[in-house]
């Protein structure tokens, strides 16, 4: 039989526990509410009331689905999208931004090919290869590419981290997001952004978090884009 001591140490390890537990989903709900209220008011899904830019930032995704096909609904939509800015005058000019970290998986280069078949003139969209995380394509807007201003093109869910990332390193931006996949296909990486955007939330205020890889600057050259 336990003695009254013993007894009374589990129940403070469990109460000590339970606190623990109940901090950190305060954390989590907390940093999620910031980030999709410090964003919300820059991300537009009426076409006509969006703003003209320069230039769009389209953050990358495999263009495979589950089965290996090519054919991943996130990334169709955010092709889709991208063009539909571009030829509504609504940017001139695309930067993709997306991983291209091992041999065989190109991000950038599927999208510019999926750009092209969309009618977007290849002098009209640049490539940025190391863009391996929505912080990384963000400094690396800022520091490498040179810009200050533009429209950020992803998945509605991804959105609102994608804008306030952009916002930590003083970037001026607006969202638009591509279209939505239904959720029966996005509800695992919808649930997976509650986690994200509290990594983001303690990348920026805690952690300080830097890109992976800077490199020397890229000029975008909007001169030469029809």
């Amino acid at each position: 039989m336990a003695s009254p001591l013993s007894f009374l140490k589990q129940r403070k390890f469990w109460l000590r526990l339970f606190l623990l537990v109940l901090l950190g989903a305060a954390f989590i709900a907390g940093a999620n509410l910031w980030v999709l209220r410090s964003s919300r008011s820059l991300i537009i899904t009426d076409l006509e009331k969006l703003p003209q830019n320069d230039v769009g930032l389209v953050l990358g995704t495999t263009r495979y689905d589950r089965d290996g096909s090519i054919g991943n609904p996130f990334f169709l939509g955010r092709m889709n999208t991208a063009a539909q800015l571009y030829h509504a005058g609504k940017v001139r000019h695309l930067l993709v931004s997306g991983d291209n970290s091992h041999n065989g998986y190109d991000e950038p280069t599927w999208m510019r090919e999926a750009l092209m078949e969309r009618g977007v003139p290849s002098s009209a969209i640049t490539l940025d290869y190391a863009g391996f995380r929505t912080l990384d394509s963000m400094a690396r807007a800022k520091a490498v590419f040179g810009l200050q201003r533009f429209t950020i093109v992803t998945d509605d869910f991804h959105m609102a981290r994608s804008v306030f990332l952009a916002r930590s390193y003083g970037l001026d931006v607006v969202g638009f997001p591509s279209e939505r996949v239904r959720y029966w296909l996005s509800k695992k990486v919808r649930t997976r952004e509650l986690a994200s955007r509290t990594v983001a939330c303690l990348e920026v205020y805690f952690l300080h978090t830097k890109p992976r890889f800077y490199g020397p600057p890229v000029k975008i050259d909007l001169a030469a884009t029809p």
